[in-house]
């Protein structure tokens, strides 16, 4: 019996009399009359299964084809359907997305805040986190090799020695063992040393975008950012009325120099994904950074260096992080494990210049206020033990393995006019261009239609566009990369002018 059903069959049994009511009608009719009110002022929510016909007869002391002809009502009137093997379910007759009807016009509400009205505008940037499939969607690690068992035992062992005083609220910045062992990760794996006071946890790079967006942007400010970049990141400072000035990026990165400002414009922001400039794959070279930073200093800017997928992109090797190279502290790294692990575990990180900390940490308690103690805890163990660190390994062999068998199959399937865009980093996408005649969107929403997920390449841009997809590879195993493949072929011959 499904634990709802025993919470509608209790509801029943305490609430539901024979005698109430209208007299003349039956006892199947006072059952649906029941049923049907509970359904439809949605006391039973949608979803939930009703009890057994046996049960609910046996209960309330009546016989089963009572209760079956009541059910049948509701079933005829579409408020329940019968699950082959399961029961009655609740179906949801108010699933209508349209929330503009439903809004009472007759009613007078506040105006919607200059701020809610842009990021409201603005959310159409930000890639879909909710989509059902996961091939060839871009930013997901291979989800079938994360070590579950391992996370499994150090999240009981948690739960097993955990004391009362701990379920209490937690430091906003983030538990100091984690902050310990994450400025350890960084010395080791990047050659970035830090106080690990200065390192605040957070759930992804979208909140620490937000935070630093807060803490230091008004409405109108200038910030610089790559052309092209996330398409989150454009949306984030888009949304905070950001003065937003792009700048192209070639194969040695962001090319600073060639950004011409106003004379009352002085940007406060420049955002960067110098290990792996996204989406192209472009390593920022050494003599880019430093002209960033002199760049940085003149204007009295602050970097934020997005490096958000490190450890995939450059493996065994310990390449010069701005941040390191920074003796002004006006940079500020931003790290994630969910690309690593899996998006669901929410824990990301940045190393704060010390002017800044206080404030950014005053935001968070202001909003997010912390991080689940328990993730930070079992994501500081499994640094300790070695998992993280054996789990990248992992990744990247699988990650080789699936690009190679993507690549293959994309070249002998896929119509020439898509082409790969050469990358000088492993990664967990491979970015596509198609000609221009081609509207990126309409083709993703084909290919989403037929559950393939892909990114377009023109949301990238912040001003001009060019059309492509974005794939991600790493999570599909190879016999599914094949047959996607093929269907995304099938499906890319219907917008080409052959």
């Amino acid at each position: 019996m499904h634990t709802d059903s025993n919470f509608i069959l209790n509801t029943i049994c305490d609430e539901f009399n024979f005698s109430d009511g209208n007299k003349k009608l039956s006892k199947y009719l006072k059952l649906t009359t029941y049923l049907r009110e509970k359904i439809e002022h949605r006391e039973f929510p949608h979803a939930y299964y009703l009890p057994s016909t046996r049960q609910l007869a046996k209960n309330l002391n009546i016989s089963r084809s009572t209760v079956i002809k009541a059910y049948e009502q509701l079933q005829f009137e579409g408020l329940i359907n019968s699950k082959s093997g399961s029961g009655y379910q609740i179906t949801n007759i108010f699933e209508s997305q349209d929330f503009d009807s439903k809004i009472k016009n007759d009613v007078n509400y506040p105006e919607i805040s200059k701020k809610g009205k842009s990021f409201l505008k603005n959310v159409s940037l930000i890639h879909s986190t909710d989509e059902k499939f996961i091939g060839f969607r871009p930013g997901l690690p291979p989800l079938d090799v994360f070590p579950v068992n391992q996370w499994k035992r150090l999240s009981n062992l948690y739960w097993r020695h955990i004391k009362y005083s701990s379920l209490s609220f937690s430091d906003s910045s983030g538990i100091e063992v984690l902050k310990k062992n994450i400025a350890k990760y960084l010395n080791l794996t990047r050659g970035l040393k830090c106080d690990y006071h200065q390192i605040v946890i957070v759930s992804g790079s979208l909140q620490s975008l937000y935070l630093i967006g807060n803490a230091l942007l008004n409405p109108s400010d200038t910030m610089v950012m790559e052309n092209p970049t996330f398409p989150n990141v454009n949306s984030i400072f888009r949304s905070l009325d950001a003065n937003i000035k792009p700048v192209s990026v070639d194969d040695e990165g962001i090319k600073i120099n060639d950004l011409k400002l106003l004379e009352n414009e002085s940007p406060k922001l420049i955002h960067l994904t110098p290990s792996n400039h996204y989406p192209t794959g472009v390593k920022m070279s050494l003599q880019r950074k430093r002209e960033i930073l002199k760049w940085a200093n003149k204007h009295e800017a602050i970097i934020i260096e997005n490096d958000y997928d490190h450890e995939i992109s450059n493996w065994k090797t310990k390449k010069e992080s701005i941040f390191s190279l920074d003796q002004q502290q006006r940079t500020i790294f931003l790290g994630t494990f969910n690309r690593l692990l899996h998006q669901s575990v929410r824990l990301g990180y940045m190393v704060v210049p010390y002017y800044l900390l206080e404030t950014i940490k005053a935001l968070q308690k202001h909003s997010h206020r912390f991080v689940s103690p328990s993730n930070q805890v079992v994501m500081s163990q499994f640094i300790e033990k070695n998992h993280l660190y054996n789990h990248i390994k992992n990744v990247v062999d699988v990650a080789k393995e699936r690009k190679t068998t993507f690549i293959e199959n994309f070249k002998k399937h896929m119509h020439p006019s898509m082409t790969i865009k050469p990358s000088q980093v492993n990664s967990l996408h491979i970015l596509t261009e198609i000609p221009k005649y081609i509207s990126d969107t309409k083709l993703a929403e084909a290919l989403n239609k037929e559950n393939i997920i892909a990114h377009q390449y023109s949301k990238c841009f912040v001003e001009g566009q060019k059309q492509g997809l974005i794939f991600g590879y790493s999570c599909v195993k190879r016999p599914v990369i094949e047959k996607k493949i093929k269907k995304l072929s099938q499906l890319y011959l219907n917008f080409i002018e052959i």
